[in-house]
């Protein structure tokens, strides 16, 4: 390097990240809570039940067994990915080998390792949107595109072929898919699962679906993987999915990639690199959780339909908000469109925020409630709020809300 030459300190590739914004959103309330503040947090997806006793407890019989404290396979062990891949089966109908399985830290090591598989700088990846946050900068980190397809209130946050087929162009390589969604709780029916499954293969494009939130849809509407509804895209569909959301595992750090041979290969040789094994530890919990009950997550999904409907109204309560009611999932996507450029009065004199951003962002300061604002999912102009916490903190939280959002003029 010659005398003077600067270089920057954080390379261009990682300055260009955005933070997690739900993340940021979510250490913000606690650090508030943590500083004595009464903050209500509606930004993270975590459902506030504790693991089932039985995941925790083989667990704690892993910890005594000096076989789990030593490196194991970078892509999972034996047991975990058997039991994932008839997971797989049993809850999707979607027949795969063990050795097509990934296990990872978490769900989104499962996204990054996906795109960074899959992607070539300056491939086209389709999103519809509103998206979950992750997936644009992950489709950036391994040099690819993302190209946006919203799809609004109207039509229920679902995204049409009509609006995919505008989208395509020669370098679009994969769509995108998740049902049901985050941030907005919406579901595909089986026929629009099937529609979109065979557009993408007569495009001959890649489908990556994320199923994380399959066990969680309500009001007898059902989840249906593409990957099953579309048998025309043969292996070039890529599942992600963990044990997160369904046991309340949030904390525990497992995910999965399922798809074709040689891609889970390669993706396996990344992870080889990246972080080695998951913890052995962790693997056996979740193995314990895969292959024991469902009625863990039957109870929680008791409480997040009561809440789920307790929010929709309190929120449609509120003059200038418009929140349709999620089928899936735990959050609510509002649409609070009417309410920018009202004037608000704060402590700090009158406001009158133009942005979903500055809405939210008024929303903490004022009444210490926290909620993502659109902009981390896509256009400005909508509120999400998680619903997987306590009722009273629901509740209490809601009513702030709207004492304050009430008052705009």
């Amino acid at each position: 390097m010659s005398a003077g030459t600067t270089t920057a300190r954080i390379s261009q590739r990682i300055s260009a990240i955005a933070e997690s914004a739900t993340l940021a959103v979510d250490a913000k309330a606690k650090a508030l809570k943590a500083a004595g503040r009464p903050v209500i947090g509606f930004g993270a997806g975590e459902p506030d039940f504790p693991t089932p006793d039985y995941i925790v407890q083989a667990a704690i019989e892993a910890a005594g067994q000096p076989k789990y404290h030593r490196y194991s396979p970078a892509g999972g062990l034996p047991e975990l990915k058997k039991a994932i891949a008839e997971k797989t089966l049993r809850d999707s109908g979607y027949q795969v080998d063990p050795s097509q399985v990934l296990v990872t830290n978490g769900g989104k090591q499962a996204v990054y390792n996906t795109f960074a598989t899959l992607v070539d700088p300056g491939d086209e990846v389709i999103i519809p949107t509103p998206f979950w946050t992750t997936y644009p900068e992950a489709i950036r980190l391994a040099g690819g595109v993302p190209v946006e397809v919203f799809a609004g209130p109207e039509q229920g946050y679902l995204v049409t072929v009509e609006q995919l087929e505008a989208a395509v162009t020669d370098r679009t390589k994969i769509l995108l898919f998740v049902s049901p969604s985050n941030p907005t709780g919406a579901v595909y029916s089986p026929e629009q699962v099937a529609e979109i499954g065979k557009w993408a293969a007569s495009k001959g494009l890649w489908v990556v679906t994320d199923e994380i939130y399959e066990h969680l849809t309500y009001d007898g509407v059902e989840f249906t993987s593409i990957a099953t509804a579309a048998p025309e895209l043969g292996d070039k569909v890529v599942i992600l999915n963990g044990v997160a959301k369904t046991y309340a595992m949030t904390g525990w750090r497992v995910g999965w990639m399922i798809g074709p041979a040689d891609v889970i290969k390669a993706a396996t040789n990344l992870q080889s690199h990246a972080t080695s094994n998951v913890s052995n530890i962790m693997q056996i919990a979740a193995a314990a959780a895969l292959t024991g009950p469902l009625t863990a997550v039957d109870e929680m999904k008791v409480a997040f339909d009561r809440r789920r409907k307790a929010i929709v109204a309190g929120l449609n309560a509120i003059d200038g908000v418009e929140c349709p009611t999620p089928t899936g999932a735990f959050y609510v996507y509002a649409d609070v469109r009417g309410l920018l450029g009202k004037e608000f009065e704060t402590s700090n004199g009158p406001v009158r925020p133009e942005t979903s951003a500055e809405l939210a962002a008024l929303i903490l300061d004022e009444v210490e409630v926290a909620v993502v604002p659109g902009e981390a999912f896509g256009p400005s102009g909508y509120v999400r709020l998680s619903y997987a916490l306590g009722d009273d903190d629901l509740a209490e939280g809601v009513r702030r809300i709207q004492e304050f959002l009430g008052k705009a003029k």
